[in-house]
């Protein structure tokens, strides 16, 4: 008899044995606790006959316990299954770190069955452990078992085996932990090398959060590191020379000249002298030897601003820079070698020009290499408070003033106007506003009446459709019988109406034509 009972707690214990070793396996399969869980208790249920297992763990913000994976509950009742630190068997063996035996769940007033799962009439046949899951002294969660009842002998070896494989998942967490450590580390520093590097690459002389303006400055990111030629476009006052600015002095040429050119501002007789230079005695005038602007930006940058008023023959010298690297002055028969790099830009149409035979195609695209659109002010309009802080603060300083804020009927007034001037003309009102402000504050009255609304200045429209249509047909027909002298035939040809409508609308607006007459 002894004998059989030694053979069947070798096989016990050659069992349990079997089964750590498959639960290990399974544990170093992944080191993603989501992945290996559930394989794990559904053998542990399967290899020891248990009617259900499951993992809770303790969120320590929250103070919450809940099932992060479970066997034999489904989807409802895990999610059912939330208890806090104290409540029911599990909230106190996670608050306690001593395991808990209830050999009949129906008769124990502190068995909770939060889940749902334990039906009335099984309730006297079923026992729950649950041991707490634990790394080093800090209990982290628990790992509880349904099963038959069975006799406390029974149960305790149970608790003993639980107890082992809560350390096994206690060790998958702590890695599970350690990733996530890991991983919100690593993304911490992610977000802020991507903050150090938005800031590093925002250029200092451009104002501006909104979306559009951080595509801007992407794209000067990516293109002021290479020697690319590149072409801004945008509508006048945006800022392109700005942008320029900041690709030139974020780029390795920094140190290096940066030369600028308005090719409007310049007659077409001196464009090519001030591009190319001339040589002595090129033309009356030239008494010396000049160098031009390009040879000026060598190792530099030359910003060729207003790029589409360049006359056709200049721009055949400007392909012949950008493709051969060089020249040669006016008037003189040398060579001459140059390493620029081109910025160009302009507010016009190169595409219309080239329909328009006014714009060299191979030209244009020599110079869209690297297109950047600079958008208008009314497309940014976030940006708007922060350029008129930027230019109020400039302003104030300049003029030796104080002000201390806009009036909200003011700011109103900035957001809602269109700004066909874009950032130049807020600039220009904001100037102004400095100069009239006498308390500090800038009011609505010290902008100008172009972006004054009728509200603002009290020029509210009060009468009818009706009657503005009315005073406008008065207007018109009073001002084609001054042209035609009286003249009712006359004025109805010019008005495009019949004699008849023309008569019915002077009897109408009570016109007297021979008034008319007197004054022609």
């Amino acid at each position: 008899m002894a004998d059989v009972r030694e053979r069947a707690g070798f096989r016990d214990r050659y069992e349990e044995i079997s089964l750590l070793f498959e639960l290990s396996q399974l544990l170093d399969q992944s080191m993603d606790l989501n992945l290996v869980i559930q394989p794990v208790l559904r053998a542990t249920a399967d290899r020891l006959g248990f009617l259900r297992a499951a993992v809770t763990l303790l969120d320590r913000q929250t103070g919450e316990i809940f099932i992060e994976a479970a066997h034999g509950l489904s989807q409802t009742q895990q999610e059912r299954g939330r208890y806090r630190l104290g409540e029911g068997v599990t909230g106190q063996v996670v608050q306690s770190g001593q395991a808990r035996v209830i050999p009949l769940a129906a008769e124990d007033p502190g068995f909770l069955n939060r889940t749902g799962a334990h039906k009335k009439k099984n309730d006297r046949k079923v026992s729950f452990i649950c041991v707490p899951i634990k790394l080093g002294n800090e209990t982290i969660g628990a790992f509880s078992i349904d099963r038959p009842a069975a006799a406390n002998d029974e149960l305790q070896d149970n608790v003993r085996l639980i107890s082992i494989i809560a350390s096994l998942i206690a060790q998958a967490v702590r890695i599970r932990q350690s990733v996530m450590e890991e991983k919100r580390a690593l993304q911490a520093e992610n977000t802020r090398l991507q903050e150090e590097l938005k800031e590093r690459f925002r250029p200092s002389n451009i104002i501006g959060n909104s979306r559009a303006m951080q595509d801007v400055f992407d794209m000067i990111a990516q293109v002021s590191h290479s020697d690319a030629t590149v072409l801004i476009r945008g509508e006048s006052g945006t800022g392109k020379e700005l942008v320029a600015h900041a690709i030139h002095y974020n780029s390795h040429r920094a140190d290096k000249p940066f030369i600028k050119v308005n090719c409007a501002a310049l007659p077409e007789t001196v464009i090519e002298s001030e591009l190319f230079g001339h040589e002595k005695g090129a033309f009356t005038g030239a008494i010396n030897t000049r160098r031009g602007r390009f040879e000026l930006a060598n190792g530099g940058t030359i910003f060729l601003d207003e790029i589409g008023d360049l006359s056709p023959a200049t721009q055949i010298r400007l392909l012949r820079v950008l493709q051969e690297k060089e020249f040669e002055r006016v008037g003189g028969n040398e060579t001459h070698r140059v390493n620029v790099r081109v910025i160009a830009a302009t507010n016009r149409s190169l595409e219309d020009l080239i329909e328009e035979k006014l714009f060299r195609e191979d030209l244009y695209y020599r110079l869209n290499v690297f297109p950047i659109h600079i958008p208008p002010l009314r497309d940014r309009k976030s940006d708007i408070l922060l350029l008129a802080d930027h230019f109020i603060e400039k302003y104030a300083d300049h003029n030796h003033v104080a002000v201390r804020r806009i009036s909200t009927p003011a700011i109103d007034l900035l957001m809602s106007y269109h700004w066909p001037g874009n950032v130049r003309e807020l600039e220009n009102c904001v100037e102004r506003a400095v100069l009239l402000s006498v308390d500090e504050v800038i009011h609505s009255h010290h902008l100008p009446p172009s972006l004054q609304s009728a509200e603002s200045s009290n020029t509210e429209f009060h009468g009818t459709l009706g009657e503005s249509l009315d005073n406008l047909e008065r207007e018109l027909i009073l001002d084609a019988l001054k042209s035609t002298r009286g003249n009712m035939a006359k004025a109805a040809r010019l008005l495009g109406i019949t004699e008849r409508i023309m008569g019915l609308r002077v009897k109408k607006h009570d016109i007297d034509t021979r008034h008319q007459r007197t004054r022609s």
